[in-house]
């Protein structure tokens, strides 16, 4: 790897880490400022948008923030951001200090258990998003397209969102417990010891 790409991928890590570190910090300011969670989609929508495309992970984008609906102000909203903002903000602090070789053992430990709690929490909201916008999406037909049209396509956008559901069911219980694998490798009493000595 050339330092000028190494350079690039720390200095990429470093703007999403402060990015979703700074998506946090407006959640939290507005509810405190305003105390209910209604506002919390307003003062995240941006950023949130900005920084998840940045990222290029799979988001449920009509679900939680492009309709207006009850969505943006569900608590599975809040779900979302908190376990999509604490894992982003540790996750690329995690590449970041990776690329310097200089990564905190707090760090790794944290990467690799908090999403014990994060990973149901950020599932359940997404869910609940997902569940709150079927009504909107069926009755705007949202992101579908009907007969006739010059392709001679029609898709329906609501139907997909049905069929997304029991997906979570049948891969959820496995990406877990890919993670739990993942945990007890790096966590290890001999992967830990390593990695220290190679510092």
């Amino acid at each position: 790897m050339t330092g000028l790409h190494r350079a690039y991928l720390l200095l990429y890590n470093v703007i999403l880490a402060a990015g979703w570190a700074s998506i946090g910090w407006a959640a939290v300011r507005e509810y405190n400022h305003s105390g209910h969670v209604k506002h919390l989609f307003r003062a995240t929508e941006k950023s949130l948008f900005i920084f998840q495309t940045a990222a290029l992970l799979e988001v449920f984008n009509a679900a939680v923030g492009f309709v207006k609906s009850s969505t943006q102000n569900s608590w599975g909203y809040v779900l979302i951001l908190a376990a999509w903002t604490v894992t982003e903000v540790i996750r690329y602090t995690y590449y970041a200090f990776n690329q310097l070789n200089m990564t905190p053992f707090i760090l790794t430990y944290l990467r690799y258990t908090l999403f014990i709690v994060l990973y149901p929490m950020g599932v359940t909201g997404e869910l609940i998003c997902i569940t709150k916008a079927l009504p909107v999406v069926h009755s705007s037909k949202l992101y579908s397209w009907g007969l006739p049209n010059t392709w001679n396509l029609s898709f329906d956008y609501y139907y997909v969102l049905i069929g997304i559901i029991p997906l979570y069911v049948i891969y959820f219980p496995q990406l877990y417990s890919h993670m739990f694998r993942q945990r007890k490798k790096v966590l290890s009493p001999r992967s830990v010891d390593k990695e220290s000595k190679n510092r």
